[in-house]
């Protein structure tokens, strides 16, 4: 006979795979004494750059029992976001696959909602709050030590049935469960592709990424110049990157989303080199007003435009 722990965490993980979700794991809502030190050591070597919300909250990032009083279990979810589509004229500005559609941090957050109500409604009075790229989490240890995968050298968290181009999700809540075992091993190997292939060498050893030379960081979390340093290494991205998952190996075992939110934007896709130079503060409403690109805002984005066309220029 099955215990409650057991019948619970399975309730949860098909709730999960029904609404959508790839991959789901528990893990014990404890401190991560492993993670303190490299995240020490990150934030001292200033590889997080103009990130400054990266030091506060130090102990919440590393305790989620600081997050949620009486916290037991963290449930640790990705939500596929891969598609083979790409833009259309091969000379635009490219943005990254995760931006293609509609803001996941609104598509997530209602899928963990509805999971949410579900534990309410099937387990009973549970406590709990929900994270999609939000708040003090570590969020790629705890998919780890829940089972979903392993951290590979270019820093994100990797899966030997899906690859990597999913978003990660968790729920923290005051509820034992029956725990996932960490997957120990590190199938990267030998391989070195990510970093031999970043355009700015910010990956600077294995699993260790210096943010402030990222090309993610550069277009959407830096708001003042983009460094002349990067000037000709920016592989013409205006935002994000993938070059670090579409080299990667693990990534041919990708599969299409099924996600009608994520659907790439056509008026996006097909927009030429000329159409992003001639793009006014309306048009970037209009576009972007559901898309996680909104962020940067024009000026950012009109900002990052007119760095990758000096570096163009400078390459004449």
């Amino acid at each position: 006979m099955k215990s409650t722990l057991s019948r619970n965490s399975e309730l949860i993980k098909a709730e999960a795979h029904r609404l959508g979700f790839m991959l789901c794991g528990i893990s014990r809502a404890e401190f991560l004494e492993d993670e303190a030190p490299r995240l020490e050591r990150w934030l001292m070597a200033g590889h997080h750059g103009k990130m400054g919300y990266m030091e506060n909250h130090f102990d919440k990032r590393l305790d989620p029992r600081k997050l949620v009083e009486g916290a037991r279990s963290v449930i640790s979810l990705a939500y596929n976001y891969y598609t083979p589509e790409t833009q259309t004229d091969p000379t635009a500005p490219k943005i990254s696959k995760y931006a293609y559609g509609e803001d996941y941090h609104d598509v997530v957050k209602s899928k963990l909602a509805e999971l949410f109500e579900f534990i309410l409604d099937n387990i009973g009075d549970v406590g709990g709050r929900m994270f999609v790229d939000s708040a003090p989490v570590l969020e790629r240890a705890w998919a780890q030590r829940s089972g979903l995968g392993w951290i590979g050298k270019n820093a994100n968290m990797l899966n030997k049935q899906s690859g990597s181009f999913f978003f990660l999700a968790e729920m923290i809540i005051d509820l034992d469960l029956e725990y996932d075992h960490p997957l120990v091993k590190d199938y990267c190997g030998k391989c070195t592709r990510c970093i031999d292939a970043c355009p700015t060498n910010a990956i600077i050893d294995n699993k260790l990424v210096d943010g402030s030379k990222c090309i993610s960081y550069l277009t959407i979390e830096l708001k003042d110049d983009i460094p002349e340093e990067f000037q000709n290494k920016m592989d013409n991205w205006m935002f994000g990157c993938d070059v670090c998952q579409d080299v990667c190996p693990w990534n041919r075992f990708s599969t299409p989303h099924e996600e009608k939110s994520f659907l790439p934007n056509p008026q996006l896709m097909e927009m030429s080199q000329s159409d992003w130079d001639d793009i006014t503060e309306d048009i970037f409403k209009a576009l972007f007003r559901r898309s996680p690109v909104k962020r940067t805002k024009f000026k950012g984005l009109s900002r990052n435009l007119k760095f990758l066309k000096t570096d163009v220029y400078a390459g004449l």
